[in-house]
C-alpha cells in the first residue's frame, strides 16, 4: 500500500496522509530484524529466530519492504542492500519454489508459503528498478527465466489454490513482472 500510496503522490499530486504513513513505516521498521529480514507479522516481531522469520522464510516478503523503505527516503536501504537480497533470490529459487502450488500454506521448510512466489518476484522488480543500469543487467535474465519457466500449458501461472482467483493474480504478477523486465 506505501509503494501505491508514493507512486499516486508522484504522478498524480495526491498527498497520502503523513500520520498513516509513518505509522505503516514505523510497523515495517519494528519488524526488521538486523540481518535485514522481516518477520511474519507484527506479533512475530517477539520470534524473530523462528524459521519464517529468518532470512529464507523471509525472502518472499524482504524485497517489498525494503522497497517500500527506500521509496520513502530510508538510507539504509543502499543499492548493495537491494543487490544483496535480489541475489538471494535468483540464487535460491530452486527451493523457494519447493512450496508453490503446495496446497497446505507454509507446509515446507522455513513456513514459506506458495503464494510468496510471484508476489515475491514482483516486488524484486520494484527493487530492481531503483538500482542503476549497470547493477541490474546481470538479474534479469535470471528473474526473467525463474518467471518464464512456470508459465502454465494454458498460457497462465499461479503458485498457491486460493479460492478460485489464484490463477489471475498469479498472471498478473507475473506479466506485470515480465513487462518490467522487457523494458530493461
Amino acid at each position: 500500500m506505501l509503494l501505491a500510496l508514493k507512486d499516486a503522490e508522484e504522478t498524480l499530486g495526491l498527498t497520502p496522509p503523513a500520520k498513516e504513513v509513518e505509522r505503516a513505516l514505523a510497523s515495517i521498521r519494528k519488524q526488521r530484524t538486523p540481518d535485514w529480514s522481516f518477520v511474519y507479522s507484527f506479533d512475530h516481531r517477539f520470534r524473530p529466530r523462528y524459521g519464517i522469520n529468518r532470512p529464507a522464510g523471509s525472502l518472499g516478503r524482504s524485497q517489498v519492504c525494503l522497497a517500500a523503505l527506500r521509496r520513502y527516503g530510508d538510507e539504509q536501504v543502499n543499492d548493495d542492500l537491494l543487490a544483496h537480497w535480489l541475489h538471494r533470490l535468483c540464487l535460491r529459487e530452486g527451493w523457494f519454489d519447493i512450496g508453490r502450488k503446495r496446497p497446505v500454506p507454509h507446509e515446507t521448510h522455513f513456513s514459506i508459503s506458495g503464494y510468496f512466489y510471484y508476489y515475491a518476484f514482483y516486488y524484486a522488480t520494484e527493487c530492481l528498478e531503483m538500482l542503476p543500469p549497470e547493477k541490474q543487467r546481470p538479474f534479469l535474465p535470471h528473474l526473467a527465466q525463474h518467471i518464464i519457466s512456470k508459465q502454465e500449458k494454458d498460457g497462465s501461472w499461479w503458485d498457491f489454490p486460493l479460492y478460485d482467483y489464484h490463477q489471475p493474480y498469479g498472471t498478473g504478477y507475473a506479466l506485470t513482472t515480465l513487462s518490467r523486465l522487457r523494458h530493461k
